[in-house]
């Protein structure tokens, strides 16, 4: 399988699993949501508001999603690495400056323009979803695609 795929795989499956378990955690418990909803609601981008109707079959439909969306993420990032360097010579860095771009990407392009559409976001909104993008999903991607490329690297004499 191609080293680039499986990076992404990694590196999004990292990423992908320590958002949905924060966003799970804060939002369906912490904050008093229905759990089975967090993923529900990354299925309402494809379905809308019928997503939350769907019971377990748009729970997992929303999981699908979700670690795509991660996989997808991390290969641009990986993709990128092969000609810009610097991403995996200064991985946290750029993981967390990734994770800016990432929640920007998401939440003023994907979401708009999928069937969930824009929504006005709260300064509290907007800081509960920027975090796991700066601390757990750009991190994760970028670190994972700079171990595994140093992995690619001749010995040294």
């Amino acid at each position: 399988m191609n080293k680039h795929l499986v990076t992404a795989a990694i590196g999004g499956g990292i990423g992908g699993l320590l958002d949905i378990t924060y966003a799970i955690v804060l939002w369906g418990y912490i904050l008093g949501s229905n759990p089975i909803a967090i993923p529900q609601s990354v299925a309402s981008g494809l379905l809308g508001k019928a997503a939350f109707d769907g019971g377990m079959g748009t729970f997992f439909l929303g999981l699908a999603l979700h670690f795509f969306i991660a996989f997808v993420m991390a290969l641009v990032y990986v993709l990128a690495s092969r000609r810009l360097p610097v991403l995996t010579a200064r991985p946290v860095l750029m993981g967390i400056l990734y994770g800016l771009v990432l929640f920007a990407v998401m939440n003023y392009v994907v979401v708009p323009l999928s069937a969930i559409g824009w929504r006005s976001p709260t300064f509290w909104g907007s800081v509960r979803a920027l975090f796991p993008h700066v601390a757990f999903v750009g991190p994760a991607i970028a670190l994972t695609a700079a171990r595994r490329s140093r992995r690619d690297l001749p010995p040294s004499a």
